[in-house]
């Protein structure tokens, strides 16, 4: 376990303007559309995250609710967030989303799943289960999306 790695990344250069690809990242209810975790169901609009410290709810495809709360933004190029159960405390685990524009029309997206400060021994499974692919599922279809708009 002390060897165990606990963070995942993944990136793809997609063919899109930054500003693009950030607006559906960065507004709740856009993400059920590109989760390649085949894991959210759904968020209510008007969530658009705007700056640390903001909570956006998603509800899962297992009827669970999960309060993501921002701990890192910088506008068109960064956001993460840590997800936990209503009013509950946030179990250690990270989700982040980096933008680095190449030129005005291509964009590196890198996703990166962090579970270094996970404590929640429940979420453990699920977190050892997520893998690059994962995030690289996500990629294609955010890069789908976006790419054809």
């Amino acid at each position: 376990m002390d060897n165990e790695i606990r963070v995942v990344t993944a990136s793809r250069d997609i063919a899109a303007p930054a500003v693009r690809i950030f607006e559906l990242i960065a507004d709740p209810a856009q993400q059920p559309r590109w989760d390649g975790n085949d894991n959210l169901a759904e968020a209510p609009a008007g969530q658009r995250v705007r700056a640390v410290g903001d909570v956006f709810v998603m509800g899962l495809k297992n009827g669970a609710i999960r309060e993501n709360h921002v701990v890192e933004f910088g506008e068109g190029r960064l956001v993460a967030w840590k997800p936990s159960e209503p009013g509950q405390p946030q179990p250690g685990h990270l989700w982040r989303w980096e933008l680095e524009p190449i030129d005005d029309a291509h964009t590196r997206v890198t996703h990166t799943y962090d579970w270094t400060e996970l404590t929640d021994a429940k979420r453990l499974n699920r977190a050892r289960q997520t893998s690059a692919d994962w995030l690289q599922a996500s990629l294609a279809r955010l890069a789908g999306i976006a790419e054809g708009q």
